[in-house]
């Protein structure tokens, strides 16, 4: 697909005045099992003599002419792109440089110093005085084309990780965090939960249910973020409303009866998991580690749980011990605000949310 969007857009560019040819750089990263990150990067020379000021982008044609401004060209490339390592910024040393002239173009040769790690970053923005320049990336990893992106104005920052031990420590450290940082921002998966606590019980109950839900909610997970099936999120988001107002009306009418808060917390599990997965798709699931990522993700989530139902659990269990009362009218009070919020997020994402 990125290699027929090439071939059109040069299409395109054909029709343009030689003067300025199309606003495309070209960056190839390759992991070399012995030299660690090397590349080169391929820019027109209308773009470079723009920027040292030079009249005649044809000069840089000449090969003794561009060795001999390498040291000019490489420092002031590498300023516009970062390449890093685990987080680390990596120093590009330029090794050499030769013109295309069938291209109008110059590609220059690089190394970068420092370990290659298991997680490559790339930002920044090539020429960002021109808004429709854009750059091609491609990682070569093993020999093969693992990864591709296209970067414009804005891009942002694109992130391969590796298919080795290295890659997978990365991955756990990006996605784990992520996991639980979701679980502490959303509070509708916090309410949920907490419905399901309020009437306590047995930790082999309690954990009944913190299980469940991870059954349920892991399923659907691994489902949409493989592309297996991914409802849309204008029906997910106010069906997560509607499994709160469930598990709060439950607790206040079941009073002595059979406790199903584990068929609860499985069944609504699965509906949720549809709302973590379309979190997870905001950071790209790196293909070379797939597994991994889904793995951290969840562990994320779990340990997240973890933090809010451990303590939660020990003082609810202390007050249904020592004060079943006031544990009752907690609990009573407790489902009415979780019953209340989960209408005011099925109205607000059913009526007031555009159907998006």
């Amino acid at each position: 697909m990125l290699r027929l969007v090439l071939a059109l857009l040069a299409l395109l560019a054909a029709g343009q005045a030689q003067a300025h040819p199309a606003p495309f750089s070209y960056l190839d990263v390759r992991y070399d099992p012995e030299r660690g990150i090397v590349g080169t990067l391929t820019v027109h020379d209308f773009d470079i003599a723009h920027d040292l000021e030079l009249t005649d982008p044809a000069q840089l044609q000449d090969p003794h002419l561009l060795i001999h401004m390498m040291d000019d060209i490489g420092p002031m490339l590498a300023k516009r792109f970062v390449l890093a390592a685990d987080g680390r910024p990596l120093d590009l040393a330029w090794e050499y440089a030769e013109p295309l002239a069938g291209q109008n173009a110059v590609r220059l040769w690089f190394r970068a110093t420092g370990p290659p790690g298991g997680k490559l970053t790339y930002s920044g923005e090539m020429f960002h005085y021109d808004p429709q320049h854009q750059t091609f990336v491609n990682i070569y990893d093993g020999g093969k084309l693992v990864d591709q992106w296209i970067v414009g104005t804005g891009g942002g920052t694109r992130t391969y990780y590796r298919g080795n031990t290295a890659g997978a420590v990365q991955v756990l450290k990006t996605f784990v965090p992520a996991g639980a940082h979701h679980i502490w921002i959303g509070p509708d998966h916090l309410l949920f939960l907490l419905g399901l606590l309020l009437f306590g019980g047995t930790w082999r109950k309690l954990v009944g249910i913190v299980t469940a839900f991870t059954i349920g909610h892991s399923v659907t997970l691994t489902l949409a973020a493989l592309d297996i099936w991914s409802p849309p999120s204008w029906l997910v988001e106010p069906m997560i409303a509607l499994t709160i107002i469930v598990v709060g009306a439950d607790n206040l009418m079941r009073g002595e009866g059979k406790d199903l808060r584990i068929w609860l917390a499985g069944t609504f599990g699965l509906i949720h998991g549809f709302g973590f997965a379309a979190v997870l798709r905001e950071f790209g699931l790196p293909q070379a580690a797939l597994g991994w990522s889904l793995f951290g993700f969840n562990l994320g989530v779990e340990l997240g749980q973890l933090a809010l139902v451990i303590p939660l659990a020990l003082a609810l269990g202390w007050l249904w011990r020592h004060r079943p009362r006031n544990a009752r009218q907690l609990a009573t009070a407790g489902s009415v605000v979780v019953v209340a919020a989960g209408v005011y997020w099925f109205v607000q994402r059913t009526f007031l949310m555009g159907g998006t």
